[in-house]
């Protein structure tokens, strides 16, 4: 958690979260990792990948593995409509496409509106929640997406490695 609060207060004092939502629960990752919101659309399906990853899409050129963060986190639906929208994330060694129910807005969170998370038994690896962010009523889950997306257990290989 350490970290966390370093990386905030040396950016000013205040950070910007593109927040979205998993069944009830509303997350929040670092809008610089993104790159672009996108509707969804069926992905091209790859032969043994583990069930959360949906498959490929061509993105102008580059092919993109689609992370269903729902089936990731054994959210008990995963329902895709309208509001369905695939994150695209520039990552330092590679781009993703996560899978959310829908996107909230960008939120800014001074440094004392982030706290460490709980210890608490959880289907999210806790060492990849940055800590909750609040901001009056609202309460976000704040995931380290690049440490998430570099984990082992994703099943995504880095190119040039």
């Amino acid at each position: 958690m350490e970290k966390a609060n370093e990386t905030v207060a040396n950016a000013g004092g205040v950070r910007e979260y593109l927040t979205f939502k998993l069944d009830q629960e509303e997350y929040g990752i670092d809008i610089l990792k993104v790159q672009e919101i996108r509707g969804y659309e069926p992905p091209t399906r790859v032969a043994n990948a583990p069930e959360f990853i949906k498959g490929v899409v061509n993105l102008r050129g580059t092919i993109v593995p689609i992370v269903d963060m729902r089936l990731k986190f054994h959210c008990p639906k995963a329902e895709y409509n309208t509001f369905t929208v695939v994150i695209v994330l520039n990552l330092r060694s590679r781009i993703v496409g996560v899978v959310v129910d829908s996107v909230s807005d960008v939120m800014e969170i001074p440094t004392d509106g982030l706290k460490p998370a709980p210890e608490i038994d959880s289907v999210i690896d806790s060492s990849v929640v940055m800590g909750l962010g609040s901001i009056g009523e609202r309460m976000l889950i704040l995931l380290d997406i690049e440490k998430l997306m570099d984990d082992p257990g994703m099943g995504l290989v880095t190119l040039g490695e």
